[in-house]
């Protein structure tokens, strides 16, 4: 009170203006002009009247607003207002501004902001979060599993149960899984979507193995496999903070919910296959999403229908295939080791580390976010699958010589020089072992000329010796330069002819003598 004093009697007494004043009671000049206009409209002046408290003066400056007597102010509809608030883009002012055009005479911004909460303080713990429509869908297992026996052999197998809420519904689905592991992890999200008929904006998942790499406050590393799913939906993933169980109340309450609405009336029942335990599951399902709700009007299915299902984001076109990521080291044969199997990568990434993305059908490598190489996927453990184009050039142009295509290539030369190259591959016990010698053979054509090489080639021909080591000695030699000795004329058939003695009508040929000199005494 003494500073608003001491405005009154700058003002009215020195005649100072506003901006004086407050720059001498370092106040703002509206604030001066508010303290004289509340002054004036109580009739004060300067001086003021002795015997004036500040008590008394404080209540004639800010008397309170009393209201009229007449009918009470309007109360807003507050479970309108918070299932609207859940809406994108709709705030408490908004929904004030519109209050206020039915009900010119309701309560100011603040009053109806403070009434507002002090309502929404008395609704439970797991629906004092606000959730916009479509933003959320949190996930999780249940700590409850159920058990399916084999009929077969009798033994039970503990089957774990999904379960996927969107946060502005609670609108629940749940679908029961033989593991927690990555697989059925992924698969669970897929089905979880398809039953939504679309995709939140983000997903809100625990650090489970399967989602989380690696658990961090503020950078969680995301399973590849994971992100990749997310990728293909056009969601995000924020996983909630480790040990903070209220990041993900609603799926918090959504299994304690589901493990005593769904799964506990089955708690009596033998179940032989997981497709049997799914089907039991979705009978009480649709009851559980239709039951109303005990503080707000309608139920998860109708929250459903009117807020999430129309802001949800549209399904892709096609089904995520599900792959798994993994990280291999480039041999210095340009391979990468799969699951036993080798595939080819480019040789520039040898000795690097590659990223292979592996499905049912294809492998892919990355580097450095780069696809580099894709092979379809083979199962045979030992086995290379190579492309000639990952190979260095001597390396290609080594694997596409075959003895055909030397045959061709030395019978640019003439058919004499392709006929010496065939009998080289073909007197070696494998073909490799005459590639040498082939290659040596169209280098004599280099040294010496097509032509030559094709005479001295038909030279070694005639004589039985195909071979490098001859050709290049009749090069050498200058022979191909001569003319081809003649063959002799092949011997005459003998003359067939009935009055023709042959040599066997003169019997045996007689013995011959050990000594010549001898002569017979007989």
């Amino acid at each position: 009170m003494r500073k608003i004093k001491e405005v009154l009697r700058l003002k009215w007494s020195c005649g100072l203006s506003n901006r004086a004043v407050a720059g001498s009671c370092a106040i703002a000049p509206s604030t001066v002009l508010e303290y004289v206009r509340r002054a004036t409209r109580a009739g004060l002046a300067w001086p003021l009247p002795e015997g004036l408290s500040d008590a008394e003066l404080e209540a004639r400056l800010f008397a309170p607003v009393v209201a009229s007597p007449g009918q009470p102010r309007p109360l807003p509809q507050w479970p309108t207002v918070h299932q609207e608030l859940r809406r994108k883009g709709v705030t408490l002012f908004l929904l004030w501004q519109e209050y206020k055009a039915v009900h010119p005479e309701g309560y100011q911004y603040s009053q109806f902001c403070e009434r507002y909460r002090r309502w929404a303080g008395t609704l439970e713990v797991c629906l004092r979060q606000e959730h916009k429509a479509g933003e959320k869908m949190f996930v999780d297992w249940a700590g409850q599993t159920v058990p399916v026996t084999d009929p077969a052999t009798g033994q039970t197998r503990e089957a774990q149960i999904f379960v996927a809420v969107l946060g502005a519904s609670n609108y629940t689905w749940v679908e029961a899984t033989w593991t927690q592991s990555l697989p059925d992890w992924i698969a669970a999200h897929i089905h979880a979507w398809e039953a939504f008929g679309g995709v939140a904006q983000l997903v809100v998942p625990d650090n489970l193995k399967a989602g989380v790499s690696a658990p961090n406050r503020y950078e969680p590393d995301l399973n590849p496999t994971y992100l990749e799913l997310a990728n293909h939906y056009g969601t995000a993933v924020l996983p909630a903070r480790v040990r903070r169980p209220q990041d993900k109340a609603k799926v918090e309450n959504g299994v304690l919910n589901v493990e005593r609405q769904l799964l506990a009336p089955l708690r009596h029942r033998t179940f032989f296959s997981l497709a049997e335990l799914n089907q039991a599951l979705r009978v009480l399902l649709a009851p559980y999403n239709e039951r109303p709700f005990q503080k707000l009007p309608g139920s998860r299915r109708s929250l459903f229908e009117t807020l999430d299902q129309p802001a949800l984001k549209p399904l892709p076109p096609a089904r995520y295939e599900f792959a798994l990521w993994k990280k291999a080291q480039v041999h210095i044969d340009y391979h990468v080791e799969v699951e036993g199997h080798y595939y080819s990568v480019p040789y520039r990434l040898v000795r690097q580390q590659v990223e292979v993305r592996l499905t049912a059908t294809t492998v892919e490598c990355f580097h450095q976010g780069q696809r580099v190489a894709s092979h379809p996927r083979s199962f045979q453990k030992g086995r290379h699958s190579s492309v000639a184009e990952h190979m260095p050039q001597s390396h290609r142009e080594y694997l596409e010589w075959t003895p055909q295509r030397l045959v061709r290539w030395a019978g640019q030369s003439g058919a004499a020089t392709a006929g010496v190259a065939d009998a080289i591959l073909t007197s070696r016990p494998h073909p490799l072992q005459g590639y040498r010698s082939c290659l040596g053979l169209m280098r004599l054509g280099k040294l010496y000329g097509a032509d030559r090489l094709e005479a001295a080639c038909a030279r070694a021909l005639a004589i039985g010796a195909a071979s490098y080591r001859s050709v290049e000695s009749i090069l050498k030699q200058g022979l191909d330069r001569q003319t081809m000795p003649e063959k002799p004329p092949p011997p005459r058939p003998a003359l067939a002819h009935a009055n023709v003695r042959g040599a066997q009508y003169y019997g045996p040929a007689p013995a011959t003598l050990a000594n010549p000199k001898e002569e017979c005494l007989c």
